[in-house]
């Protein structure tokens, strides 16, 4: 398994992956929807596959003394190293965000960068996972249909998200902050996010590897 890791950061990495992580610093803007710093990181997903449809990795992965169901594991292990990566290039700004920004961050637009929404990115990417990787495991070379869906998904989850925090006093009141006084109540979303997203994770690799094993490259 590591033999195939060091092949996926070696051949299958995109450009992107040298960028998008660093758009944490968008978590410096006081009025900014801070969700799509990390909504890049999809795309930059996105980009990894279809490089490989492009480079035929697929192909050339399948036809290693492998099981199909060990490719997808690499790439599983990829994709969480660039998710996991995006959040902690992430936290830095968003604790100087704090110190250098009016009111503790003053976000007019959305959530503050605080526990609770690191804990609601992570639920993104639990939802972005769970569509966008089984229908690409699907064909195992469909890509940009899975994108639109995962997509179009993440985006209505945002958006609930957000009015949810924002139009409920109580959630406003104890998430929508960064006051030191809120962070044991927003301590459980992180944690609740970092659960479901590990479980979802397993759960998504043993559904994509199942379909996997089933097309006839």
């Amino acid at each position: 398994m590591k033999d195939l890791l060091y092949k996926e950061l070696k051949l299958a990495r995109h450009p992107t992956l040298f960028i998008f992580p660093f758009l944490g610093t968008l978590l410096l803007i006081p009025a900014y929807p801070y969700y799509v710093a990390f909504a890049y990181t999809c795309l930059s997903i996105f980009f990894v596959f279809l490089k490989g449809n492009e480079t035929k990795d697929i192909l050339f992965t399948v036809s290693l003394p492998i099981r199909k169901r060990d490719a997808v594991k690499a790439r599983f292990w990829f994709i969480a190293i660039i998710e996991l990566f995006q959040i902690l290039v992430a936290v830095p700004f968003a604790i100087l965000s704090i110190a250098i920004n009016p009111n503790g961050g003053g976000n007019v637009v959305g959530i503050e960068a605080n526990f609770a929404f690191f804990g609601l990115v992570f639920l993104m990417y639990a939802l972005f996972n769970a569509i966008y990787l089984p229908m690409f495991y699907r064909t195992a070379y469909k890509v940009g249909v899975p994108l639109c869906v995962a997509g179009a998904a993440i985006t209505l989850y945002v958006v609930a998200a957000e009015v949810l925090v924002q139009f409920v006093p109580a959630l406003k009141e104890s998430l929508d902050t960064t006051d030191p006084s809120r962070m044991l109540a927003q301590l459980p979303i992180l944690v609740a996010g970092v659960a479901v997203y590990a479980l979802s994770y397993w759960w998504t690799y043993r559904r994509s590897a199942t379909l996997f094993e089933k097309v006839d490259l």
